[in-house]
């Protein structure tokens, strides 16, 4: 029986299922069927300070409402049977990603391999599952693999956009069953180093335009997102700049985008589903996230004690159970896409 109701979402505030237990699926995605919404994402309730499990599975919820999300258990249970099995708690898996491919009707699911940068594929008949391993560990285009996204076109074909490590943002085309890239790809958006390397990229159409946000590389601590817009899936993509408004902290409101999805039946609302990995911690600058990552990884930077003193632990471990779920809707202004604070909104309120 359903403990209450919500009626709006509040972006930032602890999110609780029907039973009255905070949600954890985490680089949320949704997932639209039959009339139904899918919220799937990792299960980082035992991700605490000592980083003992990474995650437990993917968890995933239903609605009809995209407000009051039923627990349905694991869609993709951990494997306990060892600590080097593929799907192990403390293998660091991330960002589940299911496709549907529609010309073998299979679902088709990809994770990147924070530890390992590389990609592992899972199939299904059913979106609800059993999924099965079909490829444990591989390198798409013999490149290092990490944060990415999955996008479908009207034709059926399949896109992952992936960051190189440290490099670049590659666009690649999946091959006929998704379950592999063609060997067709483009890249984008090449830095000297993070915390400028692009990554957590969220794709998505509107009209004829394609749409990147990205983010970062800091880890947990967040950073400013950039928006990027092109004509085609492989660009030229024309960078427009960070899409949230008004936030003088230049960490995208605290939060790391996941996906950006269009909802259906309304005419042009998008939403931007993105975690808060700290939210214990949003008193730290990006100013001095931007100076230690410069300090680890740019060779060109040479960093002052000073700038240091007082930022972020050289630590990254953290207790990433208390995460919580910041989803704001999208505006735009010609082609810029605006994301505002809002502390709470409503879906009935957009056309």
């Amino acid at each position: 029986m359903m403990a209450f109701r919500y009626h709006s979402i509040r972006p930032g505030k602890i999110w609780l299922d029907t039973e009255g237990n905070p949600i954890h699926a985490h680089m949320p995605r949704l997932f639209f069927e039959d009339g139904i919404y899918y919220w799937y994402g990792l299960d980082k309730s035992r991700t605490t300070a000592n980083m003992e499990f990474w995650h437990w599975g993917v968890r995933y919820y239903r609605s009809t409402d995209l407000y009051n999300w039923e627990n349905l258990g694991s869609l993709i249970p951990p494997d306990l049977s060892t600590p080097d099995a593929v799907l192990s708690p403390k293998n660091m898996l991330d960002r589940p990603h299911i496709l549907r491919n529609p010309a073998t009707g299979k679902y088709v699911c990809w994770f990147d391999g924070c530890g390992s940068q590389r990609a592992t594929v899972l199939v299904a008949d059913r979106f609800t599952g059993p999924y099965r391993v079909v490829q444990p560990s591989f390198a798409p285009l013999g490149m290092p693999f990490g944060d990415f996204d999955l996008a479908i076109s009207e034709e059926g074909r399949g896109y992952c956009y992936f960051n190189r490590p440290h490099k670049e943002l590659i666009c690649a085309e999946l091959n006929h069953d998704f379950t592999g890239v063609s060997g067709v790809f483009s890249t984008h958006f090449p830095q000297i180093s993070p915390p400028y390397v692009r990554e957590a990229p969220a794709h998505f159409q509107r009209g004829s335009k394609h749409y990147l946000l990205t983010s970062g590389t800091t880890s947990f601590y967040p950073n400013p997102s950039e928006a990027a817009v092109a004509d085609s899936w492989h660009g030229p993509f024309r960078v427009l700049g960070d899409p949230h408004c008004g936030d003088e902290s230049r960490t995208s409101f605290h939060s790391q985008i996941s996906q950006v999805f269009k909802v259906p039946g309304k005419s042009d609302l998008y939403i931007a589903l993105a975690d808060r990995w700290l939210p214990d911690e949003m008193d730290v600058s990006y100013k001095h996230t931007e100076m230690l990552f410069n300090s680890w990884f740019n060779p060109e930077y040479t960093p002052h004690q000073a700038d240091l003193e007082g930022g972020i632990e050289a630590t990254l471990a953290k207790d990433i159970s208390r995460a919580r779920f910041v989803w704001l809707p999208l505006s735009f202004d010609g082609d810029m896409p605006r994301i505002e604070w809002r502390a709470e909104w409503r879906i009935e309120d957009f056309l």
